[in-house]
Formats: C-alpha cells, structure tokens, sequence
C-alpha cells in the first residue's frame, strides 16, 4: 500500500495534545482517512517491529484497536497487563521504562496516574504513547475529531457541547478541538469543570484559530445551537466510592431527547464508551439516528495506525 505524504510529523511521544500542533492533527486527520479508505488493508509501516501494551486498567476499544492497528501494519504486539507489571509497585517506573527499551519499537501505556506516562517517557529511548491516564487521553480526542470532520466534511465553525464530568477526555478534547477550530461548550455540575490551567492553555490555542471555548454549569445553554452532542461515564474506572455523590452531583446533566431538541437539527451525538444508558444518556439517544458511538469506536483503529506509522512506520 503506498502511503503518499506520510512523515514522522511528531515528536518522539505522545503523552497529551500539547504534543502535536495544529498542522499536526490535520495531518494525522488526513493519513487516517487514506487508512480507513483502503479498508484493512495490510501494509509493512511497522514490519519487524514490536510494541508493548502496558496496561494498569482494564480496556476494550483501546487494546483491540490498539492489537488489531499493530498486526495490520505488519508489526507484532505485547500485552502487559497489572498482573505482569505493576508501575512502581513490583518495579519502579523507571526500571520498567529502561528495561522494556531494551526490548521494543514502542509502548502504549494505560495507566492510573499521568505522572507515570511521563515518567516512562523521560526513561525510555522508544515512542511511548498515552493510551489514556487520569489526565489525558490524546488517541481519543484525535478519533472524535476525525469522527466530526467525517460526518461534517469539516471541523472549522462547528460547535461540540460537551456535557458531563471535566474528564480526561474533555481535558483531551479542549486542547484538540482549540488547534482545529472546532468551538467548544462545556457545561459540568459547580466543582467539575477541567482543571483551570488546561482551560488556559486551550484558550491559548483558541486564539490562534479564532475559536471559542465556554465553560458552564447548564447543560441547556451548552448544547443551544449544538453541532455536536458529546457524554461520558459520570464515574470513571477508580471512582467507585464516589459513586453515590457523582450520581446525585450529575443529576440533570443527562443528555436526553428534551436536551437534544436545542441543538441543530443535524447534530450528532457521541460517546467514548463504555456508557451507561439511563445515567449519562438514555437509550433513545444513544441508540437513536443521531448516535455515531459505534463510528467512533471503529475509527479508534484508524486513527491510532495513523499514529503509529506516525511515530514508528518506515518513511515510503
């Protein structure tokens, strides 16, 4: 398969969207429409080549697409979950970072704490890549914004209402949505927003492409006018004894069909998954003619093999 215009446009990680620039994303936007176009195609980018998945929590959509992406690109992948390798528990970070160097072309890392991804980039001489931590999650907002720029033909003038807990995945989704042009509302319940200097530092970015980003308490005003619809979990993996509060804290921030009324007429409604229907967003919703989830969930493959010919792949 020939790869036209494919470069290695990033830096040696990517640990967060403050990695890459605006040209950047389009650029990863572009390499993953030609992938998807060519349909599973097998092609050599990672021929000879080895990646580890270093995972602290459980994973669907990001170690299948991630196994899948690696072995469609000729490459061979190795899980390591807690049970193999507990960071800084069995093994300190470090040790674990500069051994598996010793081993492998690459690790994608799940982890707990975002400090850990860092510390296994400042000790490894291969790629590390987030595949989510309790900060970011980069390969997820690059594959919502491909999912937007699919369905719209474009990502520039459009709005994403996002409504629900100030995650890692809105953390991600600020910075990415800033660098396209993409609007951005946020509306939490008081006390779950983002985190102050990440809405900083999007708003930095916002500048450069003329686009706005609002932060609210009322899910009504974020979505008015809405292009895009987007929820998560109100409890994430490592919450559950919060459970009980997040559950009352949440409660009217559920995207339903009231909720959705006020957005555009074509607007379309996503979810990173695993969601659960009757808290976040009802079944009608998510499972209704508006809902992409499912788009969403296959293009994580695409995307991420953009990102590992990105880092990893033999120039063409």
């Amino acid at each position: 398969m020939k790869m036209t215009g494919v470069t290695h446009i990033m830096k040696r990680d990517l640990l967060s969207l403050q990695d890459l620039s605006g040209e950047e994303v389009v650029d990863l936007l572009e390499l993953t429409e030609q992938l998807k176009q060519d349909n599973y195609q097998l092609n050599n980018q990672l021929k000879g080549k080895t990646v580890a998945l270093v995972f602290q929590k459980p994973s669907n959509r990001t170690r299948v697409s991630f196994e899948v992406g690696i072995f469609q690109l000729g490459g061979n992948c190795v899980y390591l979950g807690p049970t193999e390798i507990n960071l800084g528990v069995r093994e300190s970070t470090a040790d674990v970072s500069k051994t598996l160097s010793r081993y492998l072309d690459g690790i994608v890392a799940r982890t707990h704490a975002h400090q850990d991804v860092i510390e296994l980039a400042e000790h490894s001489s291969v790629p590390i890549i987030n595949g989510l931590s309790d900060l970011y999650h980069p390969c997820q907002a690059l594959t919502d914004i491909f999912s937007i720029k699919e369905k719209f033909g474009k990502t520039e003038g459009l709005t994403l209402a996002y409504i629900g807990d100030g995650n890692n995945v809105c953390n991600s989704l600020l910075l990415g949505c800033a660098k396209v042009g993409l609007n951005m509302r946020i509306a939490t319940p008081p006390n779950y927003e983002p985190q102050k200097n990440i809405i900083e530092l999007a708003e930095g970015y916002a500048k450069e492409t003329n686009t706005e980003i609002t932060v609210t308490n009322s899910p009504q005003d974020a979505v008015k006018g809405a292009d895009v619809i987007y929820s998560d979990v109100w409890v994430s993996m490592g919450q559950e004894e919060e459970s009980k509060k997040r559950l009352n804290d949440f409660n009217g921030y559920q995207i339903n069909e009231k909720l959705t009324d006020l957005a555009t007429k074509d607007f379309i409604f996503m979810h990173c998954l695993p969601a659960h229907r009757g808290q976040e967003v009802t079944a009608e919703v998510i499972d209704g003619e508006h809902s992409i989830v499912f788009d969403q969930a296959e293009n994580r493959l695409h995307t991420q093999k953009a990102i590992l010919i990105s880092l990893l792949g033999e120039k063409p």
